[in-house]
C-alpha cells in the first residue's frame, strides 16, 4: 500500500464489506477507526460509541432553564440535582415574558431587529414609536452637568409639562429656557445686592470702630502709634493722626554734612576737597592769620 516515496499513503476502510483504500481517510472521534468517505458518519458505520457525547438538554418547566442530561448518569438523578440546587422559579417570568412596546395601546413585541432606545427617556420602543412625539417623550431625565440652567430647567419642567403635539414641543422648550434664564439672572442680581450690602456694612463697622469688644462699653481701646493718645473708635484715631501727625508722616530729607574752610569760609561737602583747597590756596596751613 502506498508508494516508495510515501509508504503510509492511503488506508483501508474499517467496514468489512467495504475495505476500500482511501488516500484521504477519516478517523472517527468516537471509536477511533478509519473509514472512507462513504462510511465516515456514525450511522453509516454503526458506531457503538456514538451516543456517549450526545448533548441532550431539557427545559425546566419551573425556572425555564436548560438542564443537560449526562449519558453516564440516570436522568432522574440529574433532574433531582437541578431541582435542589439550581432551580429558581422566579426566573420563569423573566425568561418567558416577552417585552412589549410601553406605548399605551401598542402590543408590538420588542425583538432585536425592531427595538429602538430613545436617547432622551432611555426607554425602548418599537420602530413605529421610535420618535419622541410618537411615544410622548417627557424629555431628558438628567441634563448634562455643563448646562448652566439644569436645576431651573428641571423645576420649569415640573411646573409646566410639555404638550403632546409635536408642533408645540419646540415652543415649550424655548419658553422653558427663557424662564430659566430670567430666574438665573434675578437670583444673580439678588446675590450681588446682598454682597454689596454686606460689604458696605462691614466697612462702616470698621470705620466707626464697632466690634464685639467695644460694643459693651466705651473704653479707650485704640492707641496712637506716635503718641500716648487713646481713642474709643478707629475713626477718631484716623482723624487724630491726620490732624496731629500729618507733618511727621512726611519722609524727612537726608541731611548733608558741610565742612567750612577756617581761613576763607568756603564750604565743601567732601573733606578731601577741603584738604586739597587748603594746600593749594593757603600754602598748606589752615590757621587764621
Amino acid at each position: 500500500m502506498g508508494t516508495p516515496e510515501f509508504p503510509n499513503l492511503g488506508r483501508h476502510c474499517s467496514v468489512g464489506d467495504c475495505n476500500q483504500i482511501d488516500f484521504l481517510p477519516f478517523t472517527c472521534d468516537r471509536c477511533d477507526h478509519v473509514f472512507c468517505l462513504q462510511h465516515r458518519s456514525y450511522t453509516s458505520h454503526q458506531c457503538p460509541n456514538a451516543s456517549q457525547k450526545d448533548v441532550t438538554v431539557l427545559i425546566c418547566p419551573l425556572c425555564a432553564k436548560g438542564v443537560r442530561l449526562n449519558p453516564n448518569e440516570d436522568p432522574n438523578i440529574t433532574w433531582d440535582t437541578h431541582v435542589n440546587t439550581d432551580c429558581d422559579p422566579s426566573n420563569y417570568q423573566k425568561v418567558t415574558k416577552k417585552k412589549k412596546c410601553p406605548v399605551p395601546g401598542c402590543r408590538e413585541t420588542l425583538t432585536f431587529s425592531n427595538t429602538i432606545r430613545c436617547k432622551d427617556c432611555t426607554k425602548e420602543h418599537c420602530l413605529k414609536h421610535r420618535f419622541g412625539p410618537d411615544h410622548k417623550c417627557p424629555g431628558p431625565r438628567k441634563p448634562e452637568s455643563t448646562f448652566p440652567f439644569g436645576n431651573m430647567l428641571r423645576k420649569s419642567q415640573k411646573a409646566e409639562p410639555p404638550s403632546n403635539n409635536s408642533s408645540t414641543g419646540s415652543s415649550w422648550w424655548s419658553s422653558s429656557l427663557l424662564t430659566a434664564a430670567s430666574n438665573f439672572k434675578s437670583s444673580a442680581e439678588a446675590g450681588m445686592q446682598k454682597l454689596s450690602t454686606a460689604t458696605t456694612q462691614a466697612i462702616q463697622k470698621a470705620k466707626d470702630g464697632i466690634s464685639t469688644s467695644s460694643s459693651s462699653g466705651g473704653d479707650l481701646v485704640e492707641q496712637c502709634v506716635q503718641c500716648p493718645a487713646r481713642f474709643s473708635t478707629v475713626g477718631a484715631l484716623i482723624e487724630h493722626a491726620e490732624k496731629s501727625h500729618q507733618s511727621n508722616s512726611q519722609p524727612s530729607r537726608s541731611r548733608v554734612t558741610v565742612d567750612v574752610c577756617p581761613k576763607c569760609s568756603k564750604a565743601f561737602r567732601d573733606p578731601v576737597l577741603l584738604v586739597e583747597h587748603v594746600e593749594r590756596d593757603h600754602g598748606g596751613t589752615s590757621r587764621v592769620s
